[in-house]
């Protein structure tokens, strides 16, 4: 399952990804924009802050802002950064990898050779969806409910 962090992390990347351009947005404001507590999203933003992903100034009209395009972005990304494996057992990551302990034949497991499709799948969906995808996918269903 999502963590509430890494919702957090994508809703704040989404307000700046609606904001890509202009002048770098306050925590608070993204907080309130998204209804993120303030303290939490502190830590959220520093940590891709930390990782490239977000630009931080100080002082007066300081703020965060995307270091890079919305479009170069992904979903993948900001989950791997955030919690870490994407893949539902550790035996089946690729940047977290671990055998388990209880299995003899890793190359004949049923599950394990099932949970590789499914991070297969998952990945491609994370890899291919953007900031930027969000952002339209959000106006587009936005539309359909009016």
């Amino acid at each position: 399952m999502l963590s509430k962090k890494t919702k957090y992390a994508i809703k704040a990347l989404m307000v700046l990804g609606r904001n890509y351009g202009n002048e770098p947005m306050q925590i608070v404001k993204i907080a309130q924009e998204e209804n993120i507590p303030k303290k939490f999203l502190e830590q959220i933003l520093l940590e891709m802050r930390n990782a490239g992903i977000l630009y931080s100034k100080k002082g007066a009209g300081g703020g965060y802002s995307l270091n890079k395009a919305p479009e170069d972005v992904f979903l993948s990304q900001v989950m791997r950064l955030i919690d870490g494996p994407i893949a539902l057992l550790p035996c089946v990551s690729l940047n977290f990898y671990r055998s388990c302990e209880e299995c003899t034949e890793e190359h004949a497991c049923g599950i394990r050779d099932t949970f590789v499709e499914v991070r297969n799948a998952m990945l491609q969906i994370l890899n291919d969806t953007s900031i930027a995808h969000l952002i339209n996918k959000e106006k587009e269903l936005n539309l359909n409910v009016e």
